[in-house]
């Protein structure tokens, strides 16, 4: 009898990531109008649906194992699209919003086929990592123009979000001195969904009525993303002007009515590391003075997601009396990816490798869980958790990762504007949106 060797850990995150995107996925075809569907479900019991920015980040861990699947779960989203280029935050393919969800999604109505609000949108840089050309998709084309058109309220390019899940860091405590009593982990929370279905979730009109309206720093960081795959201007400069505040060495969501109080230091306040043209200077800010500060991020599961400084700072699963707590302190693989992204374009080297190996290190021991106790490493919220497999992109890193898989963007469009081809059209389309939006 033979005694095979244990798996090395890369092996070992390999072996369960497919284990559970595999487990995860679904595919048929929907009874109401005959779309068919493929994509990963987040987590079985807990997260039974698609959801926007998930299936974008399954796409990228598919890339490692079957990049064909990563591409049809993106696809996916496109065949739930609007004709007005909207794509909800999450779409019910083949089981109907029930139970009290149907008081807590963002739905106009509970027969709804996906909810009114978006998540950050990273469609086009998840297509572009995947192994496609977003440019050459007139479905990413026509997301763009509806988001410029109506989530871009200042005419900057950068997007507006009209509830605290809309940034896919839901109960964050950035958002408490925003939305205040009605902030997601607040029992004024339904009160919010509730008016935003009367005002049908419409940025303007939900502004005119005394908001809040938050301009949120991740969501416009995998905006940019987006923008830069799809070849048109970059973000980064708007969004230093908006958000990045020089005192404390940090990016801030802008907000209106104005935030009542300080706003707590959070991880998406580092998320600008991901962008390949944040200026040195305040790349090396944000790493240098916080994440890689033990007191703050650098805990032994990096980065956590709230400063260990901050008062709102909690790692317990649930609060006592009420809703799951997270974001407000356990660490997340997905925000750990973006930050390693810019370790490694600063050429924190042993930083970057370190974070890698606490990750991998923490789901070899706990398992593909939705986040994880930034000190323990005890795995926490829901069970085969999808998006957790981007740990991939940690344990079997890619070169394109120091340039945040953007850096042959130039080569291609010139290439596609010597032949003229459709992609290039459709850029310029996309080009003229923009001018339009500025003028």
């Amino acid at each position: 009898m033979t005694v095979m060797p244990p798996p090395s850990d890369r092996e070992l995150v390999r072996l369960r990531c497919e284990s559970v995107l595999r487990s995860n996925w679904r595919e048929g075809t929907r009874a109401a109008d005959g779309i068919p569907f493929a994509y990963t479900c987040p987590s079985p019991a807990h997260y039974p649906w698609q959801w926007f920015w998930d299936s974008c980040m399954h796409a990228i861990a598919w890339r490692h194992l079957d990049a064909g699947n990563g591409l049809r779960e993106l696809r996916t989203l496109l065949a739930a699209q609007r004709e007005d280029g909207f794509i909800g935050h999450t779409i019910f393919w083949d089981r109907p919003l029930s139970g009290v969800r149907r008081y807590t999604y963002n739905v106009v109505s509970p027969e709804d086929r996906m909810t009114s609000s978006i998540q950050p949108p990273m469609l086009a840089w998840a297509w572009l990592i995947a192994g496609g050309d977003p440019a050459a998709e007139p479905g990413i084309v026509r997301q763009h123009e509806w988001l410029a058109a109506n989530r871009d309220l200042d005419g900057d390019g950068l997007l507006w979000i009209v509830s605290p899940d809309e940034s896919g860091l839901d109960a964050s405590p950035q958002f408490d001195p925003i939305w205040r009593r009605r902030a997601h982990s607040r029992p004024g929370y339904v009160a919010l969904v509730h008016r935003n279905r009367r005002l049908g979730f419409e940025a303007r009109r939900i502004e005119a009525a005394g908001g809040p309206v938050c301009c949120e720093v991740t969501t416009n960081v995998l905006y940019g993303l987006s923008r830069l795959a799809l070849g048109l201007p970059s973000l980064t400069p708007a969004l230093i002007d908006r958000c990045w505040d020089e005192s404390r060495g940090l990016f801030l969501p802008d907000a209106r009515p104005a935030p009542e109080g300080a706003i707590p230091a959070t991880i998406a306040a580092l998320s600008p590391l991901a962008l390949p043209d944040l200026p040195e200077r305040i790349g090396r800010r944000l790493v240098e003075e916080h994440l890689l500060d033990p007191r703050r991020f650098w805990t032994p599961v990096a980065p956590a997601s709230v400063s260990a400084q901050e008062p709102s700072f909690a790692v317990r699963d649930r609060h006592p009396i009420g809703p799951r707590r997270y974001w407000r302190g356990p660490a997340w693989v997905n925000l750990a990816w973006l930050c390693w992204m810019g370790l490694v374009r600063l050429g924190y080297e042993q930083a970057a490798a370190e974070l890698a190996r606490r990750m991998v290190a923490t789901v070899t021991g706990s398992g593909l869980r939705e986040y994880y106790h930034p000190y323990t490493r005890a795995g926490m919220g829901a069970v085969q958790f999808g998006w957790s497999t981007l740990v991939l992109e940690l344990s079997e890193p890619n070169p394109g990762a120091a340039g945040s898989h953007l850096g042959g963007l130039g080569a291609v469009g010139a290439r596609r504007s010597a032949t003229g081809s459709p992609s290039a059209g459709r850029r310029a389309l996309l080009s003229d949106a923009w001018r339009q939006s500025q003028s």
